[in-house]
């Protein structure tokens, strides 16, 4: 049999390109390396499945991926959140948006979401060989010719997709050997990096900090000293370094193979000007008689407060109406600008996604297709692209899935 679309990987994005192309009348196969497609959507949003975010407007939702923030315009005006949660709930999901437009199924179940794709492919007439390693990839100059299988079989279509992911969560299939087909094929790949990860801090300082929290920190991120990124969001310090929210989200933006030094700096206090703040210390300092500790302790934590005496040389029974001027702007800057250095990232298998892949500049944003190979489209992970936490990333997937099923086929079925 020819196939009018073989698709090689089962997760969301080849899920939806099948769906799209099935939906117009296509002949499609999925190939899927695990026993069941749909492996890693499975642990998305905790097995909630947070599938998108609630940002209409496709320029600024768009505006949201890094490296380039105009890529994803086209596919999002074409099948964008509006259109992803319609979707979904056409086929009887219904959906909720909670904190920061995270929007859920209200059922919490990631394998209803999953299930409503599979059925959707099934009904249609789709195919998917679960359990299949793909081995090779023959083409000719600009044509794939085929696809061979690990047990020898041969899948021949008319045009493929690769949507099998980048190197995150290698348990999940996502192993990344997609790059050095497409390299053979003669497509650069840039190279893949953990993202969506915690930071590794080299300070020593940082063990002391295990397990704090520290909601609403804005975090400003150096490249060589020049200014790279600020976001503000929640963190958590670990034995290592710092996770949570807004560490992880910035974490997108390191790339270590570089060779450049990173550095960020912690403000406590985001939402108040420094004078504001240095106002507020004074009031507090020459208010009764207390010690300094128990003020800090007041406005951070007990764990934090330690850390900043500590940096601050000032003894921990020092009565707060006896600090200095300067001792109260070297307090600011610390709780404004306290400099920490990322010595590294965590791995591929803490990462929540893959930055790097297949470079943009040789995709057509329109059709998500290859500019190098002419029967041969993109979607989802595999492409140098990344969003933040929060439904940014699986909407890359619907988006650039929709877009390649349905462009994939328009010539196939209406030729």
């Amino acid at each position: 049999m020819v196939y009018d679309l073989a698709i090689i990987g089962g997760g969301p994005a080849g899920l939806m390109a099948a769906a799209r192309a099935t939906e117009l009348g296509a002949k499609v196969i999925i190939i899927e390396k695990n026993k069941r497609a749909g492996k890693k959507l499975l642990l998305s949003g905790g097995g909630r499945c947070n599938f998108t975010n609630n940002i209409i407007d496709a320029k600024l939702m768009a505006a949201t991926y890094v490296p380039n923030k105009q890529f994803l315009i086209s596919a999002l005006s074409k099948f964008g959140v509006e259109e992803t949660i319609n979707y979904f709930e056409n086929k009887g999901i219904k959906t909720k948006i909670e904190a920061r437009g995270r929007v859920f199924p209200k059922s919490d179940q990631a394998l209803d979401v999953l299930n409503t794709l599979l059925k959707t492919i099934d009904l249609q007439g789709g195919e998917i060989k679960n359990d299949k390693n793909v081995i090779r990839i023959e083409n000719n100059k600009q044509t794939i010719k085929k696809v061979i299988l690990a047990d020898g079989e041969e899948i021949i279509a008319k045009n493929y997709l690769l949507a099998s992911g980048g190197k995150s969560y290698p348990a999940t299939g996502s192993d990344g050997e997609a790059y050095a087909w497409l390299k053979k094929m003669g497509h650069k790949i840039i190279t893949p990096r953990p993202a969506l990860v915690a930071l590794n801090i080299k300070e020593k300082i940082i063990r002391d900090l295990e397990g704090l929290s520290l909601p609403n920190i804005e975090l400003i991120l150096y490249e060589n000293e020049k200014k790279l990124s600020e976001l503000q969001g929640d963190i958590i310090f670990t034995a290592r370094g710092i996770s949570g929210p807004a560490a992880l989200n910035i974490s997108q933006f390191i790339d270590l193979n570089s060779g450049n030094k990173y550095r960020i700096e912690l403000n406590c206090f985001p939402d108040r000007s420094t004078q504001d703040l240095s106002l507020d210390l004074q009031n507090k300092f020459h208010s009764g008689h207390k010690l300094f500790k128990t003020i800090l302790e007041n406005i951070t934590s007990a764990k934090f407060t330690s850390i900043l005496i500590s940096l601050l040389k000032i003894n921990i029974n020092r009565q707060a109406n006896s600090i200095t001027k300067e001792e109260k702007n070297q307090l600011i800057t610390l709780l404004t600008k306290f400099p920490l250095t990322i010595n590294g990232l965590g791995s591929f298998d803490q990462a929540m996604v893959t930055a790097g892949g297949v470079d943009l500049k040789e995709i057509d944003p329109k059709t998500m297709r290859s500019k190098i190979i002419s029967n041969l489209y993109f979607a989802g992970e595999i492409i140098d692209l990344t969003g933040p936490t929060g439904g940014f990333n699986l909407q890359l997937c619907w988006s650039t899935g929709y877009v390649a099923g349905e462009s994939s086929v328009d010539k196939n079925i209406h030729s």
